[in-house]
């Protein structure tokens, strides 16, 4: 097992477009870090130059002690996994899982050994003598892990491994990919758009765009702590609600805006150096989905720094175990340029939605014992203790660590 460092490193394309633009980032010995982002934002090639796959322009990628630069793949002692699988189809399981072992001359035990181990672990062994053709997509990509387990490498790279499965079987692949990483312990770098897939399987996540790294964090940090919109809009599903506010200090403290007036604890103060200075000014205001409840519903249990607003349910998403409210709120669509691209990521359907002029739709994720139904009145009540604030102009989270002095 090995570290991945990677120091100020470039891609740039013919045309002068920059792929990768100074990229530093340290993948610690066992860790299991995902790059996610939009399509185009440089992830994909972050692996490929990790890999050897794609020559840097600039910098340095170091695996455990050894500078690869301009190590061809063969010797970086890494081993991939691709969306495509890349299987030999005539060959069976066995002989795939078995072949690069064989390239190597390695011993005829010691690869019955590994084949063996590694089929036991991703449940393949019922199916060493068939061929890739004979089965189903999530077997094809337990042999893909395997080939790359037997190898016993440094470290891990996968581009975007379960992008070709259905959404069922993406879940238990997720779920057999952090059990593979927790029984080996091999250090691993994980390329997805899904952010969904980012927060589930990384000790840490990547966010990148245009190239350019956002934020590296534990998936609950970049969640409740992102360092600027495009992070806050990209993580977390439906994506948090934005508005335009004001800052008011007129009969206590407080954040307006559409006609709303939701108070702000005096904890947010501490916790948000630098807040207290935008009383009187414009400020965006992020909400996530998660942060409303059914006020009725919730059956009292919403008092302590809840806020309960009145809305008007348009549509009503029925998740089983939760409902997604989508509401109407009087004010117009964020459009700051962070906002644009977080939402350019493609999952997120909401904003198809026809709009009355002038007014911006929300979601609100509240208990399935709502029972709300399109065109009803709901109280929705607001946790104000969990409130995101975000600088018109630069789009930075305010008050956030990496923010201040910025």
């Amino acid at each position: 097992m090995a570290s991945i460092v990677l120091t100020n490193v470039d891609k740039v394309y013919a045309g002068g477009v920059k792929a990768v633009n100074s990229l530093n980032l340290e993948i610690r010995d066992g860790e299991f870090m995902v790059l996610v982002g939009p399509s185009g934002c440089g992830k994909s090639t972050a692996l490929r130059m990790v890999a050897g796959l794609e020559d840097i322009s600039g910098g340095e990628i170091r695996i455990g002690e050894k500078v690869v630069n301009h190590l061809p793949p063969k010797d970086r002692d890494i081993a991939m996994v691709f969306q495509n699988y890349a299987l030999y189809p005539h060959m069976t399981v066995e002989e795939n899982l078995a072949f690069g072992l064989k390239l190597r001359k390695m011993p005829k035990s010691e690869i019955q050994k590994r084949v063996n181990e590694a089929a036991k672990m991703l449940g393949l062994e019922q199916y060493l003598k068939r061929k890739p053709a004979a089965l189903s997509g999530g077997q094809r990509q337990r042999v893909a892990m395997g080939r790359a387990i037997v190898r016993e490498p440094q470290a891990f790279l996968m581009d975007e491994p379960l992008s070709n499965l259905d959404a069922k079987l993406r879940v238990s692949m997720r779920a057999s990919l952090n059990q593979m990483h927790e029984r080996l312990g091999v250090t691993t770098v994980y390329v997805t758009h899904d952010q969904v897939e980012a927060m589930t399987l990384g000790d840490r996540v990547c966010v990148l765009r245009d190239g350019l790294l956002q934020q590296v964090d534990t998936p609950q940090n970049l969640f409740d702590k992102p360092v600027n919109l495009f992070v806050a809009g990209f993580m977390g599903s439906p994506s948090m609600n934005f508005v335009t506010a004001e800052l008011v200090k007129d009969g206590g403290t407080a954040v307006a805006f559409a006609g709303y007036r939701l108070p702000v604890p005096d904890s947010t103060f501490h916790d948000k150096p630098g807040l207290d200075q935008y009383f009187g000014r414009k400020v965006i205001l992020g909400i996530r989905p998660s942060d409303f409840e059914d006020s009725v519903a919730a059956n009292g249990n919403v008092s302590n720094g809840w806020v309960r607003i009145p809305a008007r349910a348009e549509v009503t998403e029925e998740l089983g175990s939760e409902i997604n409210v989508l509401f109407l709120i009087d004010a117009p669509p964020v459009e700051h340029r962070d906002t644009v691209a977080a939402a350019d990521q493609g999952d997120d359907t909401d904003t198809s939605l026809p709009l009355v002029g002038g007014k911006s739709l929300w979601t609100a994720r509240v208990n399935a014992r709502s029972h709300v139904r399109p065109g009803q009145n709901i109280e929705l009540a607001v946790d104000t203790h969990n409130l995101h604030f975000f600088d018109v102009d630069s789009g930075l989270a305010i008050g956030h660590p990496a923010n201040i002095g910025r």
